[in-house]
């Protein structure tokens, strides 16, 4: 195992800077002190004054190695942003299907070079747009999607042969998954072809974002059938995005936004090998979704780290022998939690610079926030200034020239180390409590987002954490004269005028008789979910028929609260 320095060389060093310490530093400080004593990461990692090669003296050279090479500390491939910039996908979802459908047009025509589609709440839980539990929230935060119908529209226009497309949903995943396969099917396209992913992590729901529509076991059992069945049938389709995204919106720091992803990647890798399915057939096309916070060299570090720690996981705990099955590939999404109402403008700095971050880490994927984002769904013009900021960065600062860019920085690589120590201790904590669903049971994850993110509101409240224009610089009178996207009062009227035509339209008893057929494919774990739901939407089942006859089957989940 090769180390950056031999002995005597480190010994050297560690000398020099202890000399530095006593000399240099300590006459600097009886001239002016440092702003506290103790310095830390966003996420409570201690950091030193200065970094040098003797911090990453004990770091094997294989553990940075190459780009494109295992354990992809470097990178997933190896000339990343060289032979291509990173997928711009900025997220769109609101109305009705023809209206995001606009949107994601004008996007496009901006240069966009990926769609990301958001769902409104009831699609999210699994109500039709006319249960009584969406009044009031049909197509207000994402697009409503009832039926097979609605996604038609919902890309129409839209060569889904030439664009990767996203879906933002996870307990009714499957069932998006499966119109969007009926879809490609009634347009004549090749399925290899498609590329794109469902978000469809259930776990972290559990976890942190809390839509679910069933009990853990069936809901782990369906993001099975989608790995299965994607693999068989879809070589260039992500079945499932994992997400840290939502656990650190739910308050969690940046190393339990990571390390608990990958404890949610081990039991799906668990449930899909448990059927005698090989790692190798499945691995290549698992996906990640982080997010890009504010602090620039923790997000940078936390990234390369992941890489690496997943590059292990699957190498030394699953048994993977295809390197595409140890390559980490993430979407990243810029921090909706930083952005702020008082001086909103300043959000498209922050964004910028989370961004930055993310390309630094080596996103393959990249979502940045509209500035208006802290008052309703992102306008045009906000949208538009959200992507040509990717563009700057792909284009202007020159920083796409260089693979890891930082590779090799003694705080990046000494930070990089460790955010994999961290992670991995984490994760043997979870394998000896019992195991990632015991501990959601318990509510151990839930308590230790909550326990981070009340730290964090509490350092806020005091100033010790600085947000611009809230607890520093602010402004006493600011008016904000800012126009926001307008939600159309028309939404559910025509929405729900579609949903009802297409159920007076379909063929009743043939419907009803696939849902017999669901449950009883439901009841046989063996089974597989995905081929009588792509018979069920093509039929104009709608998503409410489905998860409704499924509530039968499993029953619901009530979370038990822990304080």
């Amino acid at each position: 195992m090769n180390k950056m320095l031999d002995p005597k060389s480190l010994v050297s060093l560690r000398d020099e800077v202890a000399a530095w310490e006593a000399n240099e530093v300590a006459a600097f400080l009886k001239k002016q002190k440092e702003r506290r004593e103790q310095f830390f990461t966003t996420g409570d990692i201690p950091v030193k004054r200065v970094y040098t090669a003797a911090d990453i003296a004990d770091t094997p050279i294989e553990d940075i190695g190459l780009p494109g090479r295992y354990p992809f500390t470097r990178g997933p491939y190896p000339t990343m942003y060289r032979s291509r910039a990173w997928t711009m996908r900025q997220i769109a979802g609101f109305g009705t299907a023809e209206d995001t459908n606009q949107r994601f047009k004008f996007l496009i025509e901006q240069g966009q070079t990926g769609l990301s589609t958001d769902f409104d709440m009831p699609t999210l839980m699994g109500y039709d747009s006319d249960h009584p539990m969406s009044e009031g929230e049909v197509g207000r935060e994402g697009v409503a999607i009832d039926t097979l119908a609605d996604m038609e529209l919902l890309f129409e226009g839209i060569d889904l042969e030439s664009i990767s497309v996203s879906l933002t949903i996870n307990p009714s995943a499957w069932i998006l998954l499966a119109m969007y396969v009926a879809l490609a099917e009634k347009r004549g396209l090749d399925l290899n072809k498609l590329s794109g992913t469902i978000q469809a992590d259930i776990l972290k729901e559990y976890m942190a974002q809390k839509e679910y529509c069933f009990p853990i076991a069936p809901s782990v059992r369906i993001v099975r059938d989608c790995i299965v069945y994607c693999a068989k049938n879809m070589k260039r389709y992500n079945p499932i995005n994992l997400s840290g995204y939502h656990i650190s919106e739910a308050g969690s720091s940046p190393v339990q936004e990571v390390a608990f992803t990958l404890a949610n990647l081990i039991v799906y890798v668990e449930e899909v090998t448990k059927l005698g399915i090989d790692v190798d057939e499945f691995a290549p096309r698992l996906a990640f979704f982080f997010v890009s916070q504010g602090d620039f060299f923790e997000e940078i570090a936390k990234f390369r780290a992941v890489r690496r720690a997943y590059a292990k996981i699957m190498k030394e705990r699953f048994g993977a022998r295809n390197p595409e099955s140890m390559r980490l590939r993430f979407h990243c999404q810029t921090a909706a939690a930083t952005l702020t109402a008082p001086q909103y403008q300043i959000n498209i700095v922050r964004t910028a610079l989370q961004a930055l971050s993310a390309v630094l880490g080596g996103c393959q994927s990249l979502h940045t926030n509209g500035y208006d984002e802290a008052f309703a769904i992102p306008t045009e013009d906000a949208m538009r200034m959200a992507l040509r900021t990717q563009q700057i960065i792909a284009d202007e600062t020159n920083v796409t020239n260089v693979v890891d860019p930082l590779g090799g920085s003694y705080f990046v690589e000494a930070l990089t180390n460790e955010y994999e120590k961290r992670i991995f201790e984490i994760l043997d904590e979870v394998d000896a409590r019992g195991g990632t669903i015991k501990l959601i049971q318990e509510g151990w994850f839930q308590k230790q987002i909550a326990d981070f993110a009340y730290e964090t509101a509490l350092r806020k409240q005091s100033g010790d954490k600085p947000v611009i224009g809230v607890n520093k610089y602010v402004m006493e009178e600011e008016h904000h004269d800012i126009e926001v996207h307008p939600y159309d009062l028309t939404t559910a009227e025509r929405q729900i005028a579609r949903t009802r035509r297409v159920r007076a339209e379909r063929n009743e008893a043939k419907v009803q008789a696939l849902l017999d057929k669901l449950v009883a494919v439901a009841s046989d774990e063996s089974q597989n979910i995905m081929p009588v739901t792509i018979e069920l939407v093509r039929e104009g089942a709608t998503m409410g028929d489905i998860i409704e006859k499924l509530k039968g089957l499993w029953g619901t989940y009530r979370e038990t609260p822990v304080f």
